[in-house]
């Protein structure tokens, strides 16, 4: 065998795999220590990309979850406020009921009257202030595209309503020509629909427009005649109901808006402005008018339940997500416990036996004395 002094081969070989064992110590360690496979880019960079990525999503999905949940909240919200104004229509139609009745005097209907009108009003205080977070919800505010108070089709005295069924904010323009058999067509230049209204409405009674395609109801009395609504306007403004964003992307699908009408009692949906008991045939009227009230109600509540169990289904599908998606993200960035704790003991002896075996090669160049002896 060769003696050598100037270069331990042998201490230098064991060194370096002294430091290759320390080194895998080290990142059993911080693995351990941290719970994670991957702590920085150079463990896994396919793997912390694609974990990165997964862990935007799952937290773009959580606040969905939050804002979904929060959605409901606002729900039921205006659904309880809806509840206590069905109560009070309720009650109202009684004391019509009672009015309607020549038991009771005048005197009596202008006392049942008293507490008819009464009702209104807190309707109407209800619906001006049922809020959340701000925003009013059952005051008529809070809905979609409807009619501008521009449009020139309310000038003309045949014209009762205007409904926007789903039209798009705009201008939308009559041709009525009293030459042209009751057609009657609007548009927006992009957009041209036609009905064929028929004859005008007998005395008492109204008919409507229908542009479904447009997404417009005109409705009209009996003082409606052929050419009346040429070149008037209907003005769509964009409206201001709820949008929703129920996932974590920015397309139309992660989206969920509704609109609430107006539901105070003196509003064009409740419409019991004028209504009164103090006489019989008023208290008579007033019944039908209040029906129509309850029905509006019950429509709009119902719409309301819809949307709520709606997003109830968008919570649950939206958590079910996260935890799927948070499972794939531990899968490639948690760390293996029972595998690191193996890697961990491997590495710990290696670096044990290492530090002996430098040892020993460090001791091995001194065998030269004996030859200097």
């Amino acid at each position: 065998m060769s003696l050598r002094i100037m270069h331990n081969i042998s201490a230098m070989n064991a060194h370096r795999q002294l430091l290759i064992s320390d080194s895998m110590l080290s990142k059993s360690l911080e693995r351990l220590s941290s719970g994670y496979r991957v702590n920085r880019a150079a463990d896994d960079t396919a793997g912390l990309a694609i974990s990165q990525r997964m862990r935007a999503q799952i937290v773009g999905l959580q606040q969905a979850s939050r804002n979904a949940s929060q959605a409901v909240n606002l729900v039921q919200t205006a659904e309880g406020a809806m509840n206590e104004i069905h109560n009070m229509l309720t009650r109202m139609r009684e004391l019509a009921v009672q009015a309607a009745s020549d038991s009771v005097s005048d005197a009596d209907r202008e006392s049942i009257h008293q507490e008819f009108a009464q009702l209104r009003e807190e309707i109407d205080r209800i619906a001006s202030v049922t809020e959340y977070n701000g925003s009013k919800l059952i005051d008529g505010s809070y809905q979609g595209n409807s009619v501008s108070s521009e449009s020139t089709a309310y000038s003309e005295p045949g014209v009762v309503k205007i409904t926007v069924t789903g039209a798009s904010a705009g201008t939308y323009t009559f041709v009525d020509s009293s030459t042209t058999d009751h057609l009657v067509s609007l548009g927006n230049g992009t957009v041209t629909e036609t009905v064929d209204f028929g004859s005008a409405p007998t005395t008492g009674t109204t008919k409507v427009l229908n542009f479904s395609t447009l997404g417009i109801q005109v409705e009209v009395n009996w003082n409606y005649a052929d050419g009346d609504l040429n070149n008037k306007t209907v003005v769509v403004s964009a409206g201001t109901g709820g949008v929703f964003q129920v996932g974590a992307d920015n397309t139309e699908d992660n989206r969920i808006s509704f609109s609430i009408g107006d539901l105070s009692a003196t509003g064009s949906n409740l419409n019991l402005d004028g209504v009164s008991l103090a006489t019989r045939a008023g208290a008579q009227s007033a019944i039908d008018a209040i029906d129509s009230a309850i029905d509006y109600v019950n429509t709009a509540r119902g719409n309301l339940g819809a949307v709520q169990n709606r997003l109830t289904y968008t919570i649950a599908n939206v958590n079910n997500a996260v935890e799927n998606l948070q499972a794939s993200e531990s899968t490639i960035r948690d760390a293996d416990f029972a595998e690191e704790i193996t890697q961990f003991t491997r590495a710990q002896i290696l670096v044990q036996a290492g530090t002996a075996m430098l040892a020993q090669a460090n001791l091995a160049p001194q065998a030269v004395l004996h030859l200097l002896g």
